[in-house]
């Protein structure tokens, strides 16, 4: 029987011994064993203790962060009653889509007249548009529900796009870090962000490219691993019948490659720039396959992947696309009115020779095309809000989309000038960081060859070097919308990095946590600062100063 504190005694000596390896011989001292993870580590560890516990958090983590998106981007949302900035084309093109089935002509002041309600004195008319009709079907949604009366409805369908985007983003850093807490920080990083809040707040077309473009990249992620499993379980059967798979299989079952395809058509059916995505992921794949291959053993594993796999890949892909994309013309092709509708019905104009079995209507569309390009290329135009592509990593200059003011007391700031603002300002901590972090992927890429680090800057590449060919033309900040998400997770990454494991030295492991938790409680206290400017709150005068950090953002 233990004498009173015994017990105490005996856990202390053994608690001792714990932090101890034991010598290696009678002559060496005991070595201390460094304490691995902390409290917080161990205390999650109970948290999750249960199957039931870890699906809450795998998917309420997620769907938490995508609510507060939601919030930010659907509260208020029909305030400004006005059509602003760029949706003067894309919200009246919309409504003509919906009622004609292309886009048409408006007469002068029609945007004071389609935000008072008046919204059916458009013409039969075309309108000459340079953007494909997708992104414009996508804004009507919510005016063919409910009605145009409302700014609410015109711009409801682009904010679920941007609250969507926030949980795909989840979805795409779980795929590529097995961690829920790196995913919903991923995912945190672009629901708090001003670039990304703006964009969900006007009804323009970039917010469904970016999503349409992150949801080929979930994809190919997505068939990253199912293909990598079904080209073993198809070498393992070859093997097994003693026959040498010299180049392996063409695989063409590959489900999520098509729904790559979609997603990519629907991106270049919002805008070309997604054509840059299609053509960047499609390499990609042929990469992954090759590296597959060669990991599997498969002695011509290049060869193989190229000029085996690659074609199906390719049919699986291309093709997809631009059936996706041809059919988003379909309004345009089965009505008469539409621009250039007719132009190959023209004497002179219809193609002969080889080329004179290609219908009418597709000659006329490509003649389209061919129009649209011509005036892409040859935007030069001064613009107040207009951005270099060298500087767009750093928001060097954000985009002014609105601006009001009163003078009364009437505004309803509390002081007798009231402005009000959206301006796609993104969050300094959040853009800065993302773009250190950006430059520090690149080295990382080349010193530790890390899939995630080349995949996250194929999505960063393909949204953004492309615009360096055309440093010439009058181009805007908010078109970085479309690559925002590979650069919330290169930043991710890096902080990733920061975290550690909880396998890390304790002291290691502390300072990053704590790192971490100090940089986030920031980001969300500026986000709450700027907030009242991305969303055309009322403030004094001397409140909107205060957010201008460097002088190219004063407007």
């Amino acid at each position: 029987m233990l004498r009173p504190g015994a017990a105490d005694v005996r856990a202390s000596r053994e608690a001792a011994a714990s932090v101890y390896d034991a010598p290696d011989s009678g002559s060496e001292a005991p070595r201390p064993v460094e304490r691995r993870g902390t409290r917080l580590d161990d205390w999650w560890a109970r948290v999750l203790a249960t199957p039931r516990r870890r699906v809450l958090w795998y998917w309420g983590g997620p769907i938490l962060v995508t609510l507060l998106a939601a919030v930010l981007r659907f509260w208020n949302l029909g305030h400004p009653q006005a059509i602003i900035f760029d949706e003067t084309y894309y919200v009246k093109d919309a409504w003509t889509l919906l009622h004609n089935g292309y886009e048409s002509d408006w007469p002068d002041g029609a945007d004071e007249d389609f935000a008072r309600g008046d919204t059916d004195i458009f013409s039969d008319d075309p309108a000459y548009v340079v953007h494909p009709p997708l992104g414009k079907w996508m804004i009507a949604l919510g005016m063919a529900a409910f009605g145009a009366d409302s700014a609410f409805w015109w711009r409801a369908s682009t904010a679920l796009a941007g609250t969507v985007a926030v949980f795909v983003l989840a979805m795409v850093a779980r795929r590529l870090w097995p961690s829920t807490i790196v995913a919903v920080i991923a995912a945190l990083l672009l629901a708090v962000d001003g670039n990304a809040i703006v964009m969900s707040r006007v009804a323009l077309l970039d917010n469904w490219l970016m999503l349409f473009a992150l949801l080929g990249f979930w994809f190919v992620l997505l068939d990253r691993e199912d293909a990598r499993r079904r080209l073993e379980q198809r070498l393992a059967t070859a093997r097994a019948a003693g026959r040498d798979p010299h180049y392996g299989p063409a695989i063409w079952t590959r489900p999520w490659v098509v729904a790559a395809g979609v997603a990519f058509g629907a991106a270049c059916a919002v805008k070309w720039s997604g054509l840059w995505f299609l053509a960047a992921f499609g390499l990609y794949l042929v990469v992954v396959d090759a590296l597959a291959r060669r990991r599997a053993g498969v002695p011509f594993w290049l060869t193989a992947a190229v000029l085996k796999q690659g074609p199906v890949t390719f049919l699986l892909l291309v093709p997809v696309a631009l059936v996706v994309y041809l059919a988003s013309w379909t309004g345009w092709l089965v009505t008469d009115g539409g621009y250039y509708r007719h132009w190959a019905d023209e004497p002179g104009n219809a193609a002969t020779g080889w080329l004179a079995f290609v219908p009418n209507a597709l000659q006329s569309l490509w003649h389209y095309h061919e129009s649209a390009y011509t005036y892409h290329v040859g935007v030069h135009g001064e613009h107040p809000s207009q951005s270099s592509p060298l500087w767009w990593l750093i928001m060097f200059k954000p985009t002014n989309m609105y601006f009001a003011a009163t003078e009364d007391g009437s505004g309803g700031c509390g002081a007798d000038t009231c402005w009000e603002s959206i301006i796609g300002i993104g969050n300094p901590l959040v853009w800065w960081a993302a773009a250190a972090a950006s430059v520090y992927l690149v080295y990382r890429l080349v010193r530790h060859r890390e899939w995630q680090t080349g995949a996250i800057l194929i999505g960063l590449a393909a949204g953004y070097l492309p615009w360096l060919l055309y440093l010439d033309r009058t181009v805007f900040q908010f078109y970085s919308i479309a690559f925002q998400p590979y650069t919330m997770l290169a930043l991710t990454a890096v902080i990733a990095l920061i975290l550690g494991g909880r396998d890390d030295p304790a002291w290691r492991r502390m300072r990053g946590l704590a790192t971490v938790a100090i940089f986030l409680g920031f980001v969300l206290l500026v986000s709450a600062f700027y907030y009242p400017i991305w969303s055309a709150m009322p403030v004094t005068p001397q409140f909107r100063q205060l957010h201008f950090w460097t002088p190219a953002w004063v407007t």
